[in-house]
């Protein structure tokens, strides 16, 4: 494990490392709790020759720190990024993104895609499918996205009021404001895929600094702001409007007909993560993650996909 000041020496570990030519990934993973389901999910996506940064909010207990910074000494290429106190709703969390992004940047030239998880996401794939995936499909960004003003008018008010991120929440102080000149708003989901040219233009870009000094005073942008400032430049085209998580809804955990729908549904996409997973999952839903776990991937024609979207959205708009 490494910080950003030091670098502690770490216990040799068996490598289960695919190969170098392969696809090399650097996962960011912010947690503040659930320390047990963060391990089991780190151990399933662990591999020696790929890279990993931790943020731990700054708010987490502190034997939850010191737990993960213990667990975490025995992994070579893993690092830990500077603790920010990251508030619901706020800009916060897309900063620690951004810093994660430059952080990894300067670490090494040697990965290609940037995935960002929680400490309650889990790979519904070994890190060799997903590397294939990503391989394959390589230069294209995934991340879920609509266009704001026609699909989610109602979400439009947390752009166009000010707002401001406190210690601990959100200031109710708001009022309205013109939003980016020139500028289609998009929403969508905090969860994506990015290449390291991407992560590079997000970091370095002086048109990037426009989208952050606005969002800065939003409402949630981290379900916004990489949206808006992918599909408003030429990263356009190489975005594909799927973020690649499945998602249990927790309102339906007890409900025994749901886990049927839901693994249905798992066999018709080719999802990489699934987010949500702690002790509650149905346990039908967690069987079938380990059987196919190391099972190729279905087949689905993406860009067909993308183009039929993209068709029906011209119809309606």
């Amino acid at each position: 494990m490494q910080t950003i000041a030091s670098q502690i020496q770490p216990l040799t570990k068996k490598s289960n490392s695919p190969p170098s030519s392969q696809i090399r990934i650097a996962y960011f993973i912010m947690i503040h709790h659930k320390p047990d389901v963060f391990k089991a999910m780190f151990e399933k996506i662990y591999t020696r020759d790929q890279f990993y940064l931790i943020h731990i909010d700054r708010k987490a207990k502190e034997e939850f720190t010191e737990q993960i910074q213990q667990y975490l000494i025995h992994f070579p290429n893993v690092y830990i990024l500077e603790s920010m106190n990251i508030v619901a709703g706020g800009f916060s969390i897309i900063q620690a993104e951004l810093n994660a992004m430059e952080y990894l940047l300067n670490v090494t030239a040697e990965w290609d895609y940037f995935i960002n998880l929680s400490g309650e996401d889990y790979p519904l794939k070994s890190q060799n499918i997903i590397r294939q995936f990503l391989k394959i499909n390589n230069g294209r960004n995934y991340l879920f996205y609509y266009d704001q003003k026609f699909y989610r008018p109602d979400t439009l008010k947390r752009i166009q009021n000010h707002f401001t991120e406190l210690s601990h929440k959100i200031s109710s102080l708001i009022y309205r404001r013109t939003f980016m000149e020139g500028v289609t708003p998009y929403i969508g989901g905090k969860w994506f895929i990015f290449t390291r040219e991407t992560c590079s233009f997000l970091t370095n870009n002086k048109r990037v600094m426009d989208f952050e000094d606005y969002y800065l005073h939003t409402l949630l942008p981290a379900e916004s702001f990489f949206q808006t400032v992918l599909m408003n430049t030429v990263f356009k085209d190489i975005v594909v409007n799927d973020d690649k998580r499945a998602s249990i809804e927790r309102i339906f955990f007890n409900k025994n007909s749901y886990h049927t729908s839901f693994i249905e549904s798992l066999k018709k996409t080719n999802q990489l993560f699934i987010r949500k997973i702690d002790n509650d999952t149905n346990q039908t839903i967690l069987k079938y993650i380990d059987e196919t776990y190391l099972l190729p991937l279905p087949y689905v024609d993406e860009i067909n996909r993308e183009i039929k979207r993209n068709e029906q959205d011209d119809k309606w708009s």
